[in-house]
């Protein structure tokens, strides 16, 4: 018996009996090529699709200068107050020394200096009564959320709305506002 393998009229080899196995084919490297090419070229097709279509970072709409608020309601700040408020609320009498101002839209701000203009004692009694009908511990929460939000409530009161039913003043801002004993 030979350890040959015998060949079959077709050409193919088959092993005898105990016979080593035929080799096998190698892998076809072009197919396994083109598959990995066409999967980067996809990949890079889709992250520059998402990247163009995708949502803007913060950081980009700030070295721009083109963010939403920017381009529609651009803002700025007008002072409205700076003046010592008594508070007796905690048993002892404090004086606050405060300074108010009022972030309002560019377009608005004629409006709001001419209303506060004219209703100034109105304001300037609202607002110390805000300061002294304040809890103490109103007064020292570190970001004066409280006093902020009352100060907003009252002063969109007073300043009437716009055309588009939006409240002029956008915000409160309390830059400096530090309580002192007075006993």
């Amino acid at each position: 018996m030979s350890a040959k393998p015998d060949k079959k009229p077709d050409g193919k080899e088959t092993p005898k009996e105990g016979g080593a196995a035929p080799a096998k084919k190698k892998p076809p490297l072009m197919l396994i090529g083109a598959v990995a090419g066409i999967m980067v070229v996809e990949g890079a097709a889709v992250y520059f699709v998402a990247s163009a279509t995708g949502p803007k970072s913060a950081a980009a709409e700030i070295q721009t200068g083109h963010g939403e608020e920017e381009d529609h309601d651009a803002t700025i700040e007008v002072p409205l107050l700076e003046d010592k408020f008594q508070n007796m609320q905690s048993g002892r009498p404090f004086i606050w020394d405060t300074s108010i101002v009022l972030k309002v839209r560019e377009k608005d701000q004629e409006v709001v200096v001419q209303t506060l203009e004219k209703k100034a004692a109105e304001v300037k009694e609202g607002v110390s009564l805000i300061f002294r009908r304040a809890p103490h511990t109103q007064l020292v929460e570190p970001g004066l959320e409280t006093l902020n939000r009352q100060l907003h409530a009252y002063l969109n009161k007073l300043v009437e709305k716009d055309a588009e039913g939006k409240p002029r003043i956008q915000r409160v801002l309390i830059p400096k506002c530090k309580g002192f004993a007075a006993d």
